[in-house]
């Protein structure tokens, strides 16, 4: 907000060089650039919403397509495999982000190439060469015991775990590592010095305080890999966007079995994101900025 001036209100500026300008009065600054802004925002959602009603689209066939079993098995895969795979991940992640700190050089060496190869290499890839691993070993097993043909075992399922699973684990393994790191490391050394194990402290006193680090990027990991999933659609894994994908081929409903997926990919999320805020508050607890 501005005051106006004395000389435009009729006041003397020679007559009183301290005058009283309490009684002036105050004129609301006007933000061109902000109405500027809202009013293209605002235009361009209106041209976008105005798009999609004139479009070639029958809403009629998103509401009959929402819940057919096709696409709601479709829904339950993709939370499953997101579980399982984030879960992989997770528990790959802490054990590659303690042997990336661990004294000795074997270990840091072999965590270092883990996490080099697969944040290096594209998802996509990972999931074919899962899924093609037959053409490199034909057959798995422990020699004695039991063998079987590796395209038997290699579905589209277990490849889409490993696939997820694995690259996921090179990604948290650096978050895991972030949270280690923001301890001080005064209790490490408090740890030792009442006889615990490097483990032990780990366990009872580093990783609990790491958690409030590690929480909020490992939730956004795991919405992330609700749509990641989406890439297992190439290996025939039969997650939601591949369903929808087997519809439209039938029926030349592409942009409506579209529209089906991405709704259901957003209410996934939706109901995730609440749930990761209450893990932040859980692990925040105590914590100065915690909220």
């Amino acid at each position: 907000m501005t005051l106006a001036s004395p000389q435009s209100l009729g006041v003397s500026a020679t007559s009183d060089p301290f005058p009283d300008i309490a009684g002036l009065k105050i004129i609301r600054r006007t933000h061109w650039g902000r109405w500027l802004a809202a009013t293209s925002i605002i235009a361009l959602l209106g041209w976008i919403g105005l798009a999609f009603a004139r479009g070639q689209i029958e809403w009629v066939y998103v509401g009959r397509f929402l819940t057919v079993p096709s696409i709601l098995s479709g829904v339950v895969n993709t939370i499953t495999m997101s579980v399982l795979a984030m879960a992989l991940g997770i528990l790959l992640g802490v054990v590659v982000a303690i042997m990336r700190m661990s004294p000795n050089p074997v270990l840091r060496s072999v965590a270092l190439g883990y996490a080099w190869f697969f944040r290096g290499t594209p998802v996509i890839l990972q999931l074919l060469l899962w899924f093609n691993l037959a053409l490199i070993f034909p057959t798995m097993g422990i020699p004695g015991l039991f063998s079987a043909r590796t395209v038997d075992i290699m579905t589209p399922f277990v490849a889409a775990l490993l696939g997820l699973g694995i690259n996921q684990g090179a990604y948290t393994s650096e978050v895991v590592r972030a949270g280690l790191i923001s301890v001080d490391h005064g209790q490490y050394e408090a740890a030792q010095s009442i006889g615990m194990t490097r483990l032990l402290s780990l366990k009872r006193i580093i990783i609990p305080q790491a958690m409030r680090v590690v929480i909020p990027p490992l939730g956004n990991e795991f919405i992330g890999m609700i749509k990641l999933t989406s890439l297992a659609s190439v290996i025939q894994f039969s997650e939601v966007l591949h369903n929808a994908q087997n519809i439209y081929y039938a029926n030349s409903r592409v942009i409506e079995l579209l529209i089906v997926a991405a709704i259901w990919y957003l209410a996934i999320v939706s109901v995730l994101t609440p749930l990761q805020m209450l893990l932040e508050r859980y692990f925040a607890r105590g914590a100065a900025k915690g909220r």
